[in-house]
Order: C-alpha cells, then structure tokens, then sequence
C-alpha cells in the first residue's frame, strides 16, 4: 500500500473554498445571518439547505445550526467561494444575529443527562461503625489533540459519460479514523444511497481518538458544499478554529470516600463521578461505563456505592483521548490508593501489593499477577531504596525550609489497564469485517476500511507471508471498495482486525491446493456477550474488556523550588502486553504515549472559561516533544504471549497518578488534580514559609522584649 498524501497537498480542478460562520454565543437561538452581496461564484450554504438529515450519524449532532445554538463556535453556516483571499474578506464582514440566553451552563449542574449507579453490600451504613475515614476530590483537565495538520475534508462529483451508463458518485477524502462512519454521515446528510459515497482516507496521522466522528462532521459539511454547488468543496480548519472548537479530552471529578480498618483493609468506598461532555453529549453511555470501570481500578471493594453522571454543557462537545474514560477513572483511584497510603504511613507499593488483583478485572488464570507487574516495576527503578530515601527527606523538612538550590526528591508508583475494544457497539451491532483473495497472479490481497499512522500494513504482510508462504512484497493492503472494519481506535486494530487477518490466511492456506485460484474468505467480528462480575454482582457489560492489558508505571520527579516546576528524572513501565509483534515499535509508541501522559498531567494547562478557551492559553500552548520526555525504561512481561494486546493507552492509565505521587511526596502535600499548575506548587512553598516564619517571629519577639 503507497504512502497516502495529505490533505494540504490534494487540490481538484475548479475548487471552491469552505470557511465555517460560527455561533457567537453559548446558548440561544439563531435569527438570522447577516452577509455582504456576494460576488459571483460565491455561495451561503445554511440549515435550509440540507437535502437529507441535518444530524451526524448515530449521534443529534446537527451539521448546521438550524434554531437552537449551543456552544461559541457552532457551525451556523458555510460561505463557499473559488477566491480564497476573497473569502476570508468577506468573513469578516459576516454576523450570526442570535438572541443571546442568559442562562448558558459550562460546568456539572444538579441535572444530569445521564447516570449511573452501582451499589454493593452496605457502604453507607459500613461508614458509621469505622475507625479511619480517608477522603479525596480528584480532577482532571481537558486536553487538546493538536494535530499535526487540522481537520478538514475535501469533497466533489465524480461526472460520468452517458456511455458509461453509470449513477453519478461522490469522493470524500479526509483524515478519518473510520471512513464506513464517514460514509453513512455524508448519506444521511445529503439523502443519498450510501454506495455511491466513495471515502478515501488521506494520511491520518497522530490522531488519539480525535478523529472518529468529528472527521465525519467535518466532511458533511464540506459534501453539502459540493452537493448545492456541483463543485469541488475543499475544507480546512485553520489552527486557531481546530484549538479552539474541535473536541477535546473530557474533564472529569471524582470524589471518593473510603473506610480503613485498623490492619489497613478497605471496608466501605463511596465513589461519585462527574463528566462533563459538553454540547450534545457523544458517546455518552460508552464514556460513562468506561469511567466507572477506571473508577474501580484492580480492587475489590466489599462495601460499594457508586454514582456516575454526565453532563450536557454549553461548551464544544468534549470526547476521548487514546481512550474513552478509564484513564480518568485510573487516576482518581490511583491517587486515592496512594493517600490511604499515606494516612496510614505505609509504603504505598507495599500497599498495592496487599490489595491488587488484575483478576477483578477479568478472571483469566494466565493474567499476569499484581506481585510480578509491581515486583518488575519496583526492581527496575531501585523504587524501594528512593522512596526509603525520599520519605526521610521529607520528614526532615518538616522541621525546616528547603535550603537555597535543594531540589526536594520525590518517588510514585501507580497501577493501570485498558481494554482491547469497546463496550458498546451502535446499529452496526459490532459486526466488522476483513476480506483477504489470493489473485491468479499469486498476490495477496487484504480488504479493510481500517486506517492508521502505526503501519499495520508493515504486521499484516508479515503475517500473511509467514502463514501462506510467500514474499511480503507480494501481499498488498487495499482499502478502496474494502468492507467495513470498524472504527480504528481502542486497540482494535493489533488485537480484533490482525486476529481477522490470520483467520483469513490460515483458511486460504487450507483452500489454495484444492480450489482454484483467486480464493476469496471474509471473516467477521463476532462480538462476545457477558459481564464483568463482582463476586455475584453484575457491573456492566464487558465486550471489548475480555482480555486486558495492564501497566505498572514509577514516576521520580524533583521540583524547581525557584521556577515551581517539577523535573521528571525518569520513567519505568512494566508491561503486559501479550504478544508483542515489535519490540521497537512498541516501545517507540509506549513512550510517545508518556510524553502526552505528562503533558496532561503538568504541561498542558487549558481550561474554558465563559464557554471559551481564552486566546492567551493559545498562544501560550505547548505540549511535550520527544526530546522535552524523560528517559523512559519499559519491560515487558508476557503471561499471556498467544495474541497481541493493545498498549498504547497504558501510560495515560498510571503515570499521571504515579507523577503525581510522586510530586506529593516531594513536596509534603497531596495534590490531588490535574493538570499540576505552577501556581499549586508556588502556594504550598509560600504556605510553609509561612508556617515556618511564624514560630522564628514569635521567637525573635520574645527575644526582643526581654
């Protein structure tokens, strides 16, 4: 398969430019849209326009704002011209005339749009006969996916000849994490029969979840565009409307109260969970479930009541981020792991090491135990000896100031998992497909729709030639005409689609000395049902979690007392990954995936304010590079060495808690949200110079009154 171009190179004859006119407002309703005489050859697309549904498929996503406006920056309309100067002219003499409400929500109110509740045994009632009671309010931030190249779509008629008899077409070309979702959006939208779209995948680069529907967004409005004008349509969001309107990680608080006994066992938790999803509320039921699944991390509670809601807000709609909440949930009982710990002055590895078992997750006798994930990990990073060293350090610095150019140390360990697919499945009920041929000519063919920047082409033909014997130059990945494979996201693509890829080859090799060639097999996700189970309690559904992946990570950080920046001295991950195909790629994505995990933690500090990110936190944006990560040491640990497992999520699901641990540790205080501003170190330092200037005042008063 040749390298795929990207979007800023793909320019169709005759082409007309696409720019959005967005909603100035959070929330009302839309009057009208004021724009100049429009030269020739220009063009206002609005709502009335719209042939098919105006709605996003599978979601009530409207493509143009027709009455109600619900976020800053909604599309209300789209100004079409062949002049790109021309049009950014005219845009700025356009106005979306809307009776403002007064009443926009940008944070979780008591009104949630949807909830979930888990109660097991008595939690309540366990908390009034306790002893020890450890409370803890975890946030998290959004974060920001900052494409490489913003999102976009380019769309036009493919015109046929009367000799060739044939319906007209359309070609969508975009960068997408699922063309099929593309596909049936851009039908829907325009009243057409899905097989006349034809979407054709540009090189889609990093994309950390941010391109599943919003890509099918962007090429509906920019299809509608060529639908009205017969036209070329090409859109392109500039890097201020990608910043500032397109989706990003959604924030999440959790509050969790627990009860400790006197040996240090949890007898009662009380978990409540806020998100907040913003406009129109995407993926909801699949966000909520995998929130609260992070929520209870690898431990067993006896007492249980959780409590789980989400949040429909006049904000841009918020979504995943390499995955879809259970990093969030991760770190909330993390942390709260980690300051029972401390409440209890216990190492809080050796607290793990009592209390984890990845069987909660999923009873599979060949999982790798909590003691060899937390045994690898501490061994690798000299854990025990630093945080003995650490601790001492930071009992003695309750008796006085840091002195000038001592940089407090400080060591944290953290457990995580992901799933390898998702929980929930749409009209298509999960039903994904891959289709390999051996041609005539002695070619392999392989048929998905799935795309990716990690060159899964590269495993696929390794594996197709080692099973049906023949050189990996002679096997080929198409994914024009190919059926649908599903959305590549979740890990699907090195665990559900590569097992369909064997299957097919392992049929073929069977088939290709009795049946004449080409030889064509299809092969189908089947997805499983069933339920993770809590002793006899149902939590919820588990399709996609059968077989997880689990990651221990120690993060050792010391801090900038002058800057209040916290320096990471390194990272060390411990990791069950199942079979791993490539070592070296492996690692390669685990420790991109760190540097994005510490920059959600520390570096990338945006926040909506009135419904808006403020211009200043763009302009002073910035994100991790390789050269900014720390060292980062992995191992792998293989119980379970048959089938690959997705890995890529692992590191947002411990380092952030492991960082923060550490950070806490440093300091001698228990940070407890993300991102870790400078301003949160910054007060804490002027708090205990306060707390130790005092006791020296009221000393050198005595002294002087004498």
């Amino acid at each position: 398969m040749a390298s795929l171009p990207f979007l800023e190179d793909i320019f169709p004859k005759n082409l007309l430019y696409a720019a959005i006119i967005r909603s100035p407002v959070a929330k009302g309703i839309l009057k009208s849209i004021e724009v100049p005489p429009l030269p020739e050859h220009f063009t206002l697309v609005t709502a009335k326009d719209i042939p098919g549904e105006n709605r996003l498929y599978e979601t009530n996503i409207p493509i143009l704002a027709e009455k109600n406006l619900s976020y800053i920056g909604e599309p209300a309309a789209v100004l079409l011209g062949y002049d790109k100067t021309k049009l950014e002219n005219i845009m700025t003499m356009c106005k979306v005339v809307a009776e403002d409400d007064d009443s926009p929500v940008f944070h979780c109110t008591d009104k949630p749009s949807a909830k979930k509740e888990i109660i097991v045994g008595d939690a309540v009632g366990t908390f009034e006969t306790t002893g020890i009671v450890v409370t803890g309010s975890y946030r998290t931030g959004i974060q920001d996916h900052w494409y490489a190249e913003p999102a976009g779509a380019s769309s036009w008629w493919n015109l046929q000849t009367e000799a060739d008899n044939k319906e007209k077409t359309m070609t969508v070309r975009l960068a997408t994490q699922w063309p099929y979702h593309v596909k049936k959006s851009v039908a829907l939208a325009l009243g057409l029969d899905p097989s006349i779209i034809t979407v054709e995948p540009t090189a889609l680069n990093l994309h950390m979840d941010g391109k599943l529907w919003y890509s099918s967004f962007i090429a509906c409005i920019a299809a509608l565009g060529t639908y009205i004008t017969n036209k070329p349509v090409r859109l392109i969001l500039n890097k201020d409307e990608d910043f500032f309107f397109t989706p990003k990680r959604f924030s999440s608080h959790i509050n969790i109260a627990s009860s400790i006994d006197e040996k240090g066992g949890i007898n009662a938790s009380i978990i409540d969970i806020s998100v907040n999803l913003g406009a129109y509320t995407v993926n909801e039921k699949e966000i909520l479930d995998q929130i609260c699944f992070g929520s209870l991390g690898f431990y067993k509670f006896n007492n249980l009541k959780l409590t789980a809601r989400s949040y429909s807000t006049n904000i841009p709609p918020q979504g995943p981020f390499s995955g879809f909440g259970l990093a969030q949930g991760l770190f909330a009982v993390e942390r709260h792991i980690s300051q029972i710990a401390d409440t209890l002055c216990t190492d809080p590895a050796e607290l793990r090491k009592k209390y984890l078992d990845p069987r909660i997750i999923h009873p599979l006798k060949n999982l790798t135990t909590g003691d060899e994930l937390l045994d690898t990990v501490t061994k690798m990073s000299d854990y025990y000896r630093k945080w003995s060293s650490c601790e001492l350090l930071r009992q003695s610095r309750k008796e006085k100031n840091p002195e000038k150019g001592e940089y407090p140390r400080g060591i944290g360990i953290a457990a995580g998992f992901q799933g390898n697919g998702l929980l929930h499945y749409g009209e298509d009920k999960g039903n994904y497909t891959v289709e390999v041929t051996l041609t005539k000519e002695g070619t392999l063919e392989i048929k998905s729709s799935i795309t990716s920047p990690e060159n899964f082409n590269k495993i696929w033909q390794k594996i197709a030639s080692e099973i049906i014997s023949i050189q990996p130059d002679m096997v080929r990945i198409i994914t024009d005409d190919a059926p649908d494979s599903g959305p590549s996201c979740a890990s699907r693509n090195i665990t559900a689609i590569t097992k369909l890829v064997e299957k097919c080859c392992v049929a073929i090799r069977k088939q290709r000395f009795h049946d004449p060639l080409p030889i064509s097999v299809r092969r189908s996700v089947k997805p499983q049902s069933g339920a993770l189970r809590y002793d006899s309690w149902k939590v919820m559904d588990i399709n996609g979690f059968t077989k997880p992946s689990l990651a221990a990570a120690v993060v050792e950080v010391s801090i900038d007392m002058f800057d209040c920046v916290p320096k990471v001295r390194g990272i060390w991950l411990a990791v069950d990954g199942g079979k791993i195909i490539s070592k070296h790629r492996a690692k390669r994505n685990l420790t991109r995936a760190a540097a994005q995990a510490l920059g959600w933690a520390f570096n990338e500090d945006i926040e909506y304010v009135n419904g808006i990110l403020p211009e200043t936190q763009y302009n002073n944006f910035a994100i991790f590079s390789l050269l900014d990560t720390p060292p980062v040491q992995i191992e792998f640990l293989s119980a379970d060495s048959s089938e690959p497992k997705g890995i890529g999520e692992l590191p947002f699901s411990c380092i952030p808690a492991a960082f923060m641990q550490a950070v806490s540790q440093a300091m001698d205080h228990c940070f407890k949200s993300i991102p870790l501003k400078r301003n949160d170190i910054w007060e804490i330092i002027k708090m205990k110079n306060d707390l130790h200037a005092a006791p020296q005042a009221a000393k050198s008063a005595a002294q002087a009154n004498k």
